[in-house]
């Protein structure tokens, strides 16, 4: 079998498992990969992912030209055309709408909390890309801010985008989103979350060469001071206040969205993980105790969720009437 009728079948297979997963939905999704220099190997636009058989697959050059194929290559064909002139690293591509990671994306909420070692070591932290009107040029602009240093990332209102060193490794890499995603939520419907201190988050990235993985950017390193943060930090700073305030955290290794403040977002992963002061996990609830020991009471930090703030200022508002 040739390296061509190959990868025809694995995008076959790929398909089906993403369909058979519930990654795909009717016609949605898409799949790339490279096939030698300056061509690609993609599905077609209008075909479901669960029952595509490999003569569907169109195959294009670097500039998104048809060059064989009865059929059209996909309507997200500049999303992957951006990605691989901006990592000459990357084989293929793969894009999907899993249900738990969408719902984030369409909550705004990024997947770049430090719950998950796996996740850490593998994907680091998972931003959000702006929202863009799919299938047009805004698209690609809006991935490219994050591609260089993320293998993995949400769509704003859209999905999830994965890239990988071969068509498997991307396709696993939307398995991990989906699953990090699932469990984050489950977290927080359960009313907590413990964050892995960013000591640790440090240190596990230091871990990546002894596992053999390879990620495309290091999680940023550099802190800088936050007023009003209180005695908090920012390392690898970029934190806008939905970043911030989505963690409820002073602390965060970077962050995903708002005014950079330091590190790009094209070379470093911005990770929330708060000082651990000797923990390696650190409760992250707003019930959870946060004074330690021989520490009074009226300098421990007091949590609360939006709705309780809310709830307090709509008083004040009303005794000064």
């Amino acid at each position: 079998m040739s390296a061509e009728a190959s990868l025809r079948d694995d995008i076959v297979e790929v398909g089906r498992r993403m369909y058979a997963r519930r990654y795909t939905a009717s016609n949605d999704g898409n799949v790339s990969v490279r096939l030698g220099a300056g061509r690609l190997l993609m599905t077609p636009k209008g075909v479901c992912k669960g029952f595509m058989t490999p003569d569907m697959m169109c195959v294009t050059d670097l500039e998104g030209r048809k060059l064989q194929g009865d059929r059209d290559p996909s309507s997200e064909m500049l999303m992957h055309l951006e990605v691989y002139r901006q990592r000459p690293d990357i084989q293929a591509v793969v894009h999907a709408h899993p249900p738990v990671a969408t719902g984030f994306a369409v909550a705004g909420i990024p997947l770049d909390r430090a719950v998950l070692a796996e996740v850490l070591t593998t994907l680091g932290s998972i931003p959000i890309a702006a929202y863009a009107t799919p299938s047009t040029a805004e698209l690609p602009a809006a991935v490219r801010k994050y591609i260089k240093a993320h293998d993995g990332m949400l769509l704003a209102n859209h999905g999830a985008l994965t890239v990988g060193r071969d068509l498997f490794s991307a396709y696993y890499k939307m398995e991990t989103v989906e699953h990090f995603a699932t469990i984050s939520l489950v977290a927080r419907l359960l009313g907590r979350e413990n964050l892995i201190a960013r000591e640790e988050v440090l240190r596990l990235q230091e871990l990546r060469g002894t596992y053999g993985i390879t990620a495309p950017a290091p999680i940023c390193a550099d802190p800088v001071d936050m007023s009003a943060s209180g005695d908090a930090s920012i390392v690898g700073a970029s934190a806008g206040a939905s970043s911030v305030g989505a963690s409820g955290d002073g602390s965060i290794v970077g962050a995903s969205a708002g005014a950079s403040a330091g590190d790009d977002p094209a070379t470093c992963q911005f990770v929330q993980a708060p000082s651990g002061g000797g923990q390696r996990l650190v409760p992250d609830s707003p019930d959870a105790p946060r004074a330690s020991a021989g520490q009074d009471r009226d300098d421990a930090e007091i949590r609360l969720t939006y709705r309780q703030l809310s709830a307090l200022i709509e008083d004040a508002i009303r005794s000064l009437r």
